[in-house]
């Protein structure tokens, strides 16, 4: 199943902008949407090639990036492999720099290899389509477009968004969650979270420090907006002319139900991104070394497919009384930060 960063909410708000002040935003969100329609059932598995020996591969990325040239056939003519210089070309160079970045916060903080956990090659693919207005990871690779320069820039240059799309391959390992309703929300929260780990691990950045925002960077300076999601306060990342205001609930009570977006797993998702920022600011300090580890063992645990919000939590706390005792700051952090988006570890709402 394919994962895209960008909301299809927000492609439909574009599509349907003024094409004169517009004109390549407008046409190139209606060709994303297009080109999106046929993926998004299509059910993907991932694997390693028959050429490699699990048991050969060792604990150090092994990324390859490709260049798509503007067509949409994958994966393209390969220019980068690992261990080789910079290309020069700086999607190419952004995307190599990502994986490896993404690599390194799950090796040496989770002590995971690549995304399976068994040494997964990581592999790209650059400048996909025409003005293609998404990245996405689907199942056995990265693809980034460009962007259409009005709306979006190169999706290249956010490492959450890198991060994030990679994170839903290590979901589809763990969980294999459902990617519908609150599982589904929970499946892009996952990827927020560690999307936004990755790039704090890379800055060295505190969860004071962090900014919390999934795909900053990616707007041109004609929209009012810092982010694609805040995760600190869901709802806030843009309020727009042409965008209109980020729909994201931060609480509950105010969850979206709705048959669109697979049930709503972009809108929804702002409930337990909040919850572990919440988390995160309890316990202080750099988010991956607690509240980080504490997700992360709750996501490979055995959880349901179709896990809700309170299911989830109930996991986040036994994790946290696994790793750091029945009393304890962390667990204490966990209960609250649940309580304060009125999701109760009992599986009730606050």
């Amino acid at each position: 199943m394919v994962r895209s960063i960008v909301p299809p909410y927000l492609l439909a708000r574009i599509a349907d902008a003024d094409p004169e002040r517009f004109p390549a935003a407008t046409a190139a969100a209606r060709r994303t949407i297009r080109l999106d329609a046929p993926r998004t059932s299509a059910r993907l598995t991932l694997s390693v090639d028959g050429d490699s020996l699990v048991a050969e591969l060792s604990d150090a990325p092994d990324r390859e990036i490709a260049d798509a040239g503007g067509r949409e056939q994958l994966p393209g003519r390969i220019v980068r492999r690992e261990g080789q210089p910079a290309s020069g070309d700086v999607a190419v160079d952004e995307a190599y720099d990502g994986l490896g970045a993404t690599f390194d916060l799950y090796s040496e903080v989770f002590g995971r290899n690549s995304i399976d956990g068994a040494g997964l090659q990581l592999r790209a693919s650059v400048h996909y389509g025409r003005l293609y207005d998404n990245a996405f990871w689907d199942g056995e690779r990265m693809v980034f477009g460009d962007g259409d320069g009005e709306v979006f820039g190169r999706f290249t240059r956010s490492l959450s968004v890198i991060g994030h799309e990679l994170t839903h391959g290590v979901t589809q390992f763990a969980s294999g969650l459902v990617y519908h309703g609150q599982s589904g929300a929970l499946t892009e929260s996952v990827s927020d979270v560690f999307g936004a780990l990755v790039e704090q691990y890379a800055r060295g950045q505190t969860s004071e420090q962090a900014s919390w925002l999934i795909g900053e960077g990616l707007f041109t300076a004609e929209v009012e907006g810092d982010a694609l999601r805040s995760m600190r306060h869901p709802g806030t990342a843009y309020d727009d002319d042409v965008l209109g205001r980020d729909p994201q609930p931060a609480h509950l009570d105010d969850y979206i139900h709705t048959d669109e977006d697979d049930g709503g797993v972009h809108l929804n998702s702002g409930i337990p991104n909040r919850a572990f920022v919440l988390v995160a600011d309890a316990l202080g300090g750099h988010a991956w070394e607690r509240a980080g580890r504490i997700w992360y063992d709750a996501l490979t645990t055995r959880l349901p497919a179709d896990v809700d919000f309170a299911g989830f939590a109930l996991a986040t706390a036994r994790a946290a009384s696994a790793r750091y005792g029945e009393v304890s700051a962390e667990l204490d952090a966990v209960r609250a930060g649940w309580h304060g988006v009125g999701v109760t570890i009992d599986g009730g709402r606050s």
